[in-house]
């Protein structure tokens, strides 16, 4: 048996992860049955973006920035707050192909294949992009995304993806 000092980085970040997925899993189909697809949606995506800011603020500590001054500060932001809360099971790329621009890209989606396996995917309003959008709110960095968000891309459109623009001054 490992002790826990032998666990790398690594392996505890992908344990906490899929421990935190199942919580939100379990939540989210406990939630339903007991009150109902709307009620569920209007409160897992406000704790969502309430959890978020709170996890901004903590990555911000732990990185120990002050404040996000320029696009690069953003990208290394985004990039090294990803590696923490990304687990193995998620299927994502975020890329930035010019300044002041992010895509992120959805490849295979963990919440639209657990929500369409409970057969809610129809009535389901995705979550994940709020994560990140309330991030950017909480740390004050303006931003445009399309398309905006109703019900889950994935599902209504074959795909998911979502650009976000930002409107920092080159240097």
């Amino acid at each position: 048996m490992k002790h826990f000092d032998e666990i790398s980085k690594l392996e505890l970040r992908d344990l906490l992860v899929k421990n935190w997925m199942t919580h939100d899993a379990m939540w989210f189909a406990m939630s339903v049955q007991h009150c109902g697809m709307e009620t569920t949606n209007l409160i897992n995506k406000a704790a969502v973006r309430s959890m978020a800011g709170i996890e901004a603020n903590r990555l911000k500590k732990a990185f120990g920035v002050v404040e996000i001054k320029s696009f690069q500060d953003l990208r290394t932001f985004i990039e090294q707050g990803f590696e923490v809360i990304r687990g193995p099971f998620m299927n994502f790329r975020l890329s930035f192909p010019e300044e002041n621009v992010l895509q992120w890209e959805i490849a295979n989606c963990f919440a639209f294949e657990g929500v369409n396996k409970l057969g809610l995917i129809e009535d389901y309003q995705c979550g994940i992009f709020d994560r990140l959008d309330a991030w950017l709110e909480n740390l004050g960095i303006p931003y445009e995304a399309n398309p905006k968000v109703d019900g889950c891309l994935f599902h209504n459109e074959g795909k998911c993806k979502r650009e976000y623009r930002f409107t920092f001054q080159s240097l």
